[in-house]
């Protein structure tokens, strides 16, 4: 169903306002939502969230020091790309949300580079009406983090409450 929602909403004759976010009807399990556009990750990305996140590894932010090691260059701290695919992620998934309810078997499976452009894709895993909620649901989420050369560096699991059409009927 995702498939099926557009990306504006018709609010008067010539006049249009951007969506944002699905409701929790609109999805369906095992849709795979591909998240635009990409994000080339700059130095400052990597020192000031390294710096601001007080992750002051050295391999993340002292030059000289990741020289030594297996990289050979300074690696994008984590909590960099997880912060970056996760907002990228947003928009499409969860811009309608209640709360984030959870992350979940966080991988960390390749590492990421200044000057790497990364994406990433969601599928829908899962969803389930609230019990104690109403109007509201649970949709689950599994994110893949990849690299313009489409190696994956990175997965996670996302659980997020999300209120159900407020007109209770699909979009068209």
């Amino acid at each position: 169903m995702v498939k099926d929602i557009l990306a504006f909403e018709k609010t008067s004759p010539g006049r249009y306002r951007q969506r944002q976010g699905v409701f929790y009807d609109e999805f369906d399990v095992g849709d795979i939502i591909e998240h635009y556009p990409g994000r080339t990750i700059t130095e400052a990305d990597n020192v000031w969230m390294s710096l601001l996140s007080h992750n002051t590894h050295p391999l993340h932010i002292d030059h000289a020091y990741a020289a030594t090691t297996e990289f050979g260059r300074p690696v994008v701290s984590s909590l960099v790309t997880l912060s970056i695919v996760g907002g990228m992620t947003t928009a499409g998934t969860s811009a309608q949300a209640i709360a984030n309810l959870g992350w979940d078997n966080i991988r960390l499976t390749a590492p990421v580079f200044v000057g790497d452009t990364v994406y990433a894709e969601t599928t829908i895993v899962a969803k389930r009406l609230s019990e104690s909620r109403e109007g509201t649901g649970i949709v689950t989420f599994e994110t893949t983090g990849r690299k313009a050369d489409g190696a994956q560096f990175m997965t996670f699991r996302r659980s997020a409450l999300i209120p159900c059409n407020p007109n209770g009927q699909e979009r068209a």
